[in-house]
């Protein structure tokens, strides 16, 4: 009997290397789908790599693909990847052998639905919200009666026309428009762009400066004014030093624009309305307001003129006001005679008494005293000149020695400062790096505390929260009745539930050991967003 367990098994399949099966089935993955429409969630999105490629996940509750978008198409895309967000992607499906993974290579992206742009545009407006871009306090009041107008819309519809019209009809004023798509792929950054060059206008260059701005378009669907909720065009117009009219869409029709302008107008027309008054209600009102002017000002200039004939009723007549200044002055010029004669003699006599002293033999001998004392001060003043030059000199020399004593004896006390400056500094960088660092171990130990404390750590296992129409927490199953309301918060969202009829459900069966329990049916849940309620309440969890 031959040994079979010595013989080889022949088979007819050859051999293949990995090289070769790799690429047949990347073939065979292509050729069985080509282009394909996918539809699911964002997830993994970072950004584009440094080599400007972008890496992430397109997933759903039962499976994910891996998804690539090229450089190139990156760029071209109309709607750019965000993290979360639900889209329809249109690419061919191949393979990657360096991870024996397949993947799609994404060509196009649309949004899966309103409901993924309206969720899309909330997070835009909650993330932008957050950076302070729509506070009440950056919004300014336009001008009452700008001189300049600029208009930010497309120059071939009806919404310019509108505007004209209603600034024409009401105060004519100068307008500049600024050409830009309302619509497309480009619109959000041709109105940023256009922003931005109104700013940009000097004062008084040949181009006037716009006083206000008006970012207008007509009505249309949500996809249509898309453009106006661009994050390019929400920080465009809360930087503008300009203030800013958006007049976007219908009164219904909500853009993040709206919310970072300075004013919003429910239309266009309503827009002209508000950046101008009406010049003949204005030139009405100046006149009422010119005829109170002039009646007050006769009015009171008729109370001064009576008040005025009062007090000079009050006042004393000429006459009597002069009477006793003129009697004084007729008895101080009959005096006057006598004092001017009393005057002259008493001065006549002063000059006889002082005549004897001023002969010319006393000039004389005065001159020839004052000659000698002079030519003796002339003798002493050389050598008192050259005694004077010289103790100067001596006490010059003493303060130049006492001088350079001090300046050396600081410069000794600005060296020891210094050096002992030094020392504090490089004691400073010790005792702030060590500072620091126990600052960062601190705050390191208390985020950690912070993650293990808080409830989401469990929504992240699979848990969830539920609460009641009021947002309270509900904790047990027989405080819920059929019909009501209920809100379920999961970890990376909230549904809103509502209770069926029907017992409250027994707990499962334990499974016979050995088995594992059986998988619980995902629950059906009506899709809603819904912003994250008080992370300070006492929530109830169960098992998803």
């Amino acid at each position: 009997m031959p040994d079979t367990l010595s013989e080889s098994p022949v088979s007819n399949a050859p051999d293949w290397t990995v090289s070769e099966l790799s690429g047949a089935l990347k073939r065979t993955v292509e050729d069985a789908f080509g282009h394909v429409r996918v539809r699911g969630e964002i997830s993994g999105y970072r950004g584009p790599h440094s080599s400007g490629h972008a890496y992430f996940s397109l997933k759903d509750q039962n499976a994910r693909i891996d998804a690539v978008v090229w450089k190139g198409v990156f760029g071209r895309l109309r709607l750019k990847p965000e993290e979360g967000l639900e889209v329809v992607a249109i690419g061919r499906i191949t393979t990657f052998p360096g991870k024996s993974s397949y993947q799609i290579v994404i060509e196009q992206l649309e949004f899966a639905g309103a409901g993924a742009i309206m969720a899309m545009l909330e997070e835009r407006k909650r993330r932008l919200g957050a950076e302070g871009l729509f506070a009440p306090e950056r919004k300014r009041r336009p001008p009452f009666l700008p001189g300049v107008i600029g208009v930010v819309t497309s120059p071939t519809g009806a919404v310019i026309r509108d505007i004209l019209h209603r600034l024409s009809d009401r105060f004519p004023r100068h307008v500049l428009v600024w050409p830009v798509r309302v619509q497309g792929d480009t619109s959000g950054a041709e109105v940023a762009a256009a922003i931005r060059g109104f700013n940009a206008l000097p004062a008084n260059g040949p181009i006037p400066r716009p006083d206000v701005l008006i970012v207008a378009r007509g009505g249309g669907s949500l996809e249509d004014l898309l453009g106006f909720s661009d994050e390019a065009v929400v920080r465009a117009a809360a930087e503008s030093a300009i203030p800013l009219i958006s007049a976007v869409g219908h009164e219904t029709d909500v853009t993040l624009i709206d919310f970072a302008a300075d004013v919003r107008a429910p239309t266009p027309t309503a827009a002209a309305e508000m950046a101008v008054p009406v010049r003949g209600e204005l030139i009405a009102e100046i006149g009422s307001l010119k005829a109170r002017l002039t009646g007050a000002l006769l009015r009171g200039t008729e109370r001064r003129r009576a008040d005025l004939r009062s007090l000079g009723r009050l006042l004393p007549s000429g006459e009597a006001l002069l009477a006793v200044p003129r009697q004084r002055l007729d008895l101080a010029s009959g005096r006057l005679p006598r004092a001017l004669k009393a005057n002259a003699g008493a001065h006549r006599l002063r000059l006889t008494r002082v005549e004897g002293r001023f002969s010319p033999q006393m000039l004389a001998v005065a001159v020839t005293r004052r000659r000698e004392r002079l030519a003796g001060v002339l003798a002493r003043l050389p050598r008192a000149l050259t005694g004077n030059t010289a103790a100067h000199r001596r006490e010059l020399a003493r303060i130049e020695t006492r001088l350079a004593l001090a300046a050396q004896a600081q410069r000794n006390r600005l060296e020891r400062g210094r050096d002992r400056l030094g020392g504090w500094l490089e004691r400073l960088r010790r005792v702030h790096a060590q500072q620091r660092l126990d600052r960062e171990r601190r705050l390191e130990r208390a985020s950690k505390l912070l993650a293990a404390l808080s409830y989401k750590g469990v929504l992240d296992r699979g848990f969830a929260l539920v609460r009641d129409g009021e947002g309270q927490p509900v904790h047990a199953a027989a405080a819920v009745s059929a019909g009501q309301g209920l809100e379920i918060e999961f970890r990376d969202g909230r549904v809103a539930v509502t209770a069926g009829e029907g017992p409250a459900l027994a707990p499962p069966p334990a499974p016979p050991a050995g088995e594992k329990p059986a998988p619980r049916a995902p629950r059906k849940t009506k899709a809603a967003a819904k912003s994250l309620a008080d992370e300070t309440s006492q929530p109830t969890l169960f098992g998803n």
